[in-house]
């Protein structure tokens, strides 16, 4: 047995699971090939994510039935004896066809195995399958997660998904070699190489008032308080439909490849602009919903005018009730002015994104919290058995409660503000998973 928690992938033939296996595993790769019972022996092959390690199996095509084919039926019991390893299961399903009877069968056999199952909803990114993802709720599992294998979509959730249910606590212990990674991100020309160059005290990045200067992403590591802080400086991002340029199109995703890495995010404006882009706040958004760290910058604040520069602040402020008191500098890369104001900012910034918590005074708040204002579903009361701290970098916790399916955002949400209200979290997001006891 391995002395890692083992994560099973169980489904009917033909969903994507030999896909998915080849998306997560780093070094095992299984055949994937459109055509039903490609994949018979069982593979497997450990796999790193945030504080985890834990063995993912690839199966091929379990199903209830007796196959009548001597070697489909060596393929379905070496599946289902796959199963009685696993700690968490992978339940894959085909998202463009909906729930077949067979998956059925499957999710009627998962729920008397009695470990925690992950729904993962393939190809999602058609329509079809969108329009269906709400029919696997019916499953009644732990968690519904919608994905693309073929193209990587909902991949990081999922991951947070499954090690949110292993049952091992991450270690305490932090990885004192790996520095915090620090992505400076915004639209071209706005001041990311100049901000780079001062962070560094020395012409690291290219600077030009030419947009697009910057090409690749560039890193360089500085120590502030005696730790390490790695700066990377990203290429421009501009709207999707005004990059007609394939090289543009290879920068813009190094960008992005960059915020997957980061821990903090430093989202310049040009305040000069006197106007807060949609561009721009759904690249805040886009960082949120990443779970990174943020902290907005408005650059050339040596060229607004006052009332300007009030009027952005303005417009900025109506969506932090979104943004959850994301911190806000306004700095010029020309003058220097507040730029020494950052690092302390990013410091602080970091501290509370891997901030731990205590899980009993976790469990106490929100249950004080649900006895004072209980929260309902179709008139059944929500119960929490338990909170606890699963994860930091992002802050993630784990709602032990009687009927997961239940908690949807505005039930999160509130679990959100309470938290939000006792310790300080601005500039940093906060993720839930919810499952049943077991």
């Amino acid at each position: 047995m391995s002395r890692y928690p083992t994560v099973v992938v169980i489904g009917r033939t033909n969903v994507g699971k030999s896909t998915l296996f080849n998306r997560l595993s780093p070094k095992v790769k299984s055949i994937a090939f459109d055509q039903p019972g490609v994949t018979r022996d069982s593979l497997a092959d450990l796999v790193n994510w945030k504080e985890f390690t834990f063995e993912l199996v690839d199966t091929g095509g379990v199903s209830i039935r007796v196959s009548q084919d001597p070697i489909f039926e060596q393929v379905r019991l070496k599946a289902l004896d796959q199963l009685k390893k696993a700690q968490v299961v992978l339940f894959v399903c085909d998202g463009t066809v909906g729930i077949l009877q067979e998956d059925r069968e499957i999710a009627k056999l998962l729920h008397k195995n009695g470990v925690p199952v992950v729904v993962a909803v393939n190809k999602i990114d058609t329509r079809l399958a969108q329009e269906r993802l709400y029919e696997f709720e019916s499953f009644g599992m732990d968690m519904v997660v919608p994905i693309s294998a073929q193209h990587g979509t909902g991949v990081i959730e999922l991951l947070d998904a499954l090690v949110a249910h292993m049952a091992q606590k991450p270690a305490p212990v932090e990885d004192e070699d790996r520095p915090c990674r620090v992505v400076l991100l915004g639209k071209p020309n706005v001041g990311k190489s100049s901000l780079m160059n001062h962070l560094v005290k020395f012409e690291r990045s290219i600077v030009s008032p030419e947009p697009g200067t910057t090409r690749e992403s560039i890193s360089e590591t500085i120590q502030f308080y005696k730790a390490d802080i790695q700066l990377t400086d990203t290429a421009g991002i501009r709207r999707k439909r005004t990059v007609s340029d394939p090289l543009e199109t290879l920068m813009v995703k190094s960008s992005f490849r960059a915020v997957e890495n980061a821990d903090v995010i430093l989202l310049l404006i040009d305040a000069a602009s006197g106007t807060l882009a949609d561009q721009e706040l759904k690249l805040a958004f886009y960082i949120l919903e990443k779970f990174k760290a943020l902290i907005i910058l408005f650059n050339k604040q040596d060229l607004v005018a006052g009332f300007a520069k009030e009027d952005m602040e303005r417009k900025l402020d109506e969506y932090k009730h979104l943004m959850k008191k994301i911190p806000v500098l306004s700095i010029s890369c020309k003058t220097g002015k507040d730029i020494g104001r950052i690092m302390p900012l990013v410091h602080e910034v970091y501290e509370r994104y891997k901030q731990r918590f205590d899980d009993d005074e976790l469990s106490m708040l929100i249950k004080e919290a649900l006895q004072r204002k209980p929260l309902y579903h179709n008139g059944n009361m929500l119960i929490v058995r338990r909170v606890k701290q699963v994860a930091i970098a992002p802050t993630t916790f784990l709602i032990i409660a009687n009927q997961p399916s239940w908690f949807g955002p505005t039930q999160l949400g509130y679990f959100e503000n309470i938290l939000r209200k006792k310790y300080d979290f601005a500039g940093v997001p906060i993720r839930f998973f919810v499952r049943k006891k077991g």
